[in-house]
């Protein structure tokens, strides 16, 4: 056993966890990550034709390189689920709810109402369409762009910083697809609340406003979710082909 191309495949599956959603919950006991990092570490290193590493000055390199690669392969998965929270927060700015955010346990930040229960249905529609299966496949198939044995990573190229830009893009596109159904409705309730005060002066808006505002978003959300699920499987789509592109990129292959 090569155990010094071991650690390295360790190295980047364990880094991989780090920042993978919902395996890098706070919830998760340390010690089931740690454990199905290395079952999928042996699983990876036993499938895969390895080339011998050297225990040299550039092994270190080798070992930030692979914490590298696991962080953002992870992080690219976290940030373009991140466009569930922000079409909550959308439909929260609408609603009204936007004051009331709530402490998420699994991450230790603040998340809107909304945002919180689009993203926990996200997970359970993640596990039930094996989603999670591509995220593991991504970092599998990361070997192909990114060796082992490769030291450097292009991060300096504009290739990089013009796939950054579209993925945020992208991110932000996501958000506006899935909240625009009850956001677009929002605004219409917005409009006749306008008129009713303009016709009817003596209706006091802010006190009958936000009871219809927050039962028609309740009733749109419910009667919405085939979109929401529909949109969330082409997120999931594009999740693995944002790692793929990333891994493209910093490999070098891309021109």
């Amino acid at each position: 056993m090569e155990i010094t191309a071991f650690w390295l495949v360790l190295t980047r599956v364990t880094s991989f966890f780090m920042t993978l959603p919902f395996f890098s919950y706070r919830n998760i006991p340390n010690r089931f990550k740690i454990g199905i990092a290395f079952i999928l570490s042996w699983l990876m290193y036993v499938s895969m034709e390895l080339p011998a590493v050297q225990m040299d000055g550039t092994y270190v390199l080798l070992i930030l390189k692979e914490i590298l690669v696991g962080i953002m392969l992870g992080l690219i998965a976290t940030i373009i689920m991140g466009a569930v929270k922000i079409a909550g927060g959308f439909i929260d700015f609408q609603m009204g709810f936007a004051i009331a955010n709530v402490m998420d346990p699994q991450t230790g930040a603040q998340s809107p109402l909304i945002g919180s229960y689009y993203n926990i249905f996200a997970i359970l529609l993640l596990f039930a369409v094996n989603g999670h299966h591509l995220l593991l496949d991504g970092v599998f198939y990361s070997y192909q762009f990114v060796p082992i044995e490769q030291v450097s990573l292009n991060l300096g190229d504009e290739s990089f910083v013009a796939f950054v830009v579209k993925m945020f893009s992208t991110m932000f596109l996501i958000a506006f697809q899935l909240s625009l159904p009850v956001v677009g409705i929002l605004f219409l309730v917005d409009t006749v609340l306008g008129f009713m005060g303009k016709a009817v002066p003596q209706l006091n808006i802010f006190v009958v406003g936000y009871p219809i505002k927050i039962t028609i978003s309740f009733i749109f959300i419910l009667l919405t979710l085939p979109i929401f699920i529909m949109l969330m499987r082409e997120l999931f789509e594009t999740m693995i082909y944002v790692m793929r592109g990333l891994m493209d990129v910093i490999g070098g292959t891309r021109e």
